[in-house]
């Protein structure tokens, strides 16, 4: 689908007595699967022996029964998981994650989401110092610091290598003693703190908590370095906060029945349809959103109108990943095997009701087909402003001269996708629905974490 891609997902396990911490992670990494599709890893230490399996693919794909069994240490007490989708680096399997390196601190496991703005000019620093790399991961300049930093502490080592560190991101690293928490002073990427009933875990959305069965306690610190000793939960202030967690979280990326930094991303979708209601009215006879993105703006957009939400497009659960297509005729074909009108919307006036619009071209298909089943006027409204910048931190939007909004005015966009009317929330709209502060730079361009001198993916790839 024409949708920003995914980031990653992170999940880390610290137990004080032997728990099957790679069933525990697997479950994690399925409520986590919307996250990233490319690859998935684990990390299992029983504090002695350290695992590592990892590989291309789903989660179900990689964790076979076969594979999980070659993880399963009978005195297991710590894990360290991940769900990738490649936003430095291309989807190769030395780039899939946890990344794992021999320091001083013993063997070392690092699982990261986001990105390093600064990861460029950092291993190019590395390389000329004699510093080898293994991957085209930024994920690998940050294992490479910690290995500097040896002498220290693992936590404040990784407070220290925060300092050196741009960007948005959540981390969890693991060695065969602890695993320790971080997150950047903007909290740009989401990070979960969860109570086992003798240890710890950690989750980018607390539903995953929940499945390890660790009860949601709170969300690691913009700036905060967060580990375990001794059984018990420590905390450092590596760096001041200043709090921009990225609002796509709430408008589009986190689960609906999640919880993020104090604000439940279900809750806010709803408000974002009541404040798009608010914004642009439209004289209509039903709201249908598009599924599943567009659903809770939906019915906040219903609830406030007082028009009645239908199910006008049909989403089939079986037909996996929008892959690339080589011809555009195969990927307009694509967009139908995914999506279909119903009857509901033949001879009404339609409004319907999605996240976002990245190129425009689903949007077009899907207009086409509802007018195609019988909609007599087809009234777009988006839950979030134009996307006009590409994201930096983590999520994998279109280079900028694709993005249709980057090019294009609203009226534009309109004729582009056919639609009779089109309104996008405004960004106002997007801050008193969610509640507190947030990230907007791919709707305004104004980067709270710095933007890298060279923002192509395969940067790294570059020698």
């Amino acid at each position: 689908m024409d949708k920003p891609q995914e980031e990653c997902g992170v999940l880390g396990i610290y137990s004080q007595e032997p728990l099957d911490i790679p069933g525990l992670l697997h479950l994690g990494l399925l409520a986590l699967q919307h996250r990233g599709q490319e690859a998935a890893g684990m990390a299992v230490s029983d504090g002695k022996e350290f695992l590592v399996e990892k590989d291309l693919g789903l989660v179900n794909q990689v964790f076979t029964e076969e594979r999980l069994s070659r993880l399963r240490l009978p005195e297991a007490r710590l894990g360290l998981a991940h769900t990738r989708y490649s936003t430095t680096g291309s989807n190769l399997r030395f780039n899939a994650q946890p990344l794992t390196a021999r320091t001083a601190h013993g063997v070392l496991a690092i699982a990261h989401n986001g990105n390093f703005t600064n990861a460029k000019p950092l291993r190019d620093r590395l390389l000329r110092e004699g510093a080898t790399f293994q991957s085209t991961s930024d994920t690998e300049v940050m294992l490479l610091l910690l290995a500097r930093l040896g002498h220290l502490p693992l936590p404040q080592a990784a407070a220290e290598a925060m300092k050196a560190l741009e960007g948005g991101y959540s981390i969890l690293l693991m060695d065969r003693r602890t695993v320790v928490a971080l997150r950047d002073p903007h909290g740009v990427r989401p990070l979960a703190i969860g109570r086992l009933p003798k240890g710890y875990a950690f989750a980018s959305e607390p539903p995953a908590l929940e499945l390890m069965g660790a009860r949601y306690i709170r969300d690691v610190r913009p700036g905060e370095v967060v580990w375990v000793e001794e059984g018990e939960l420590k905390s450092l202030q590596a760096l001041p906060p200043s709090p921009a967690p990225c609002a796509f979280e709430w408008i589009y990326f986190a689960r609906p029945d999640s919880l993020l930094d104090g604000l439940e991303a279900y809750e806010a979708r709803v408000r974002m349809g009541m404040e798009l209601f608010r914004e642009a009215p439209a004289e209509a006879d039903m709201v249908v959103p598009v599924p599943d993105s567009g659903i809770g703006a939906a019915v906040g957009y219903a609830r406030s109108s007082g028009l009645p939400l239908e199910y006008g497009l049909y989403k089939n659960p079986y037909a996996g990943r929008t892959f690339i297509q080589p011809t555009q005729a195969l990927r307009d074909l694509k967009t139908r095997l995914k999506l279909s009108p119903t009857s509901a919307v033949r001879g009404k006036r339609v409004v319907l009701i999605d996240d976002s619009i990245v190129r425009g071209t689903t949007s077009r298909h899907i207009v086409a087909m509802l007018r195609e089943a019988g909609a007599l006027e087809v009234h777009f409204r988006v839950s979030s402003p134009p996307i006009r910048f590409p994201c930096y931190y983590g999520i994998d939007t279109a280079a900028r001269k694709e993005l249709i909004a980057a090019e294009k005015s609203v009226e534009e966009i309109r004729a582009f996708i056919g639609a009779d009317t089109l309104a996008f929330l405004s960004e106002e709209g997007v801050r008193r629905a969610i509640g507190g502060p947030v990230c907007l730079a791919c709707f305004n361009g104004r980067y709270p974490a710095g933007v890298p001198v060279e923002g192509e993916k395969l940067a790294l790839e570059i020698l």
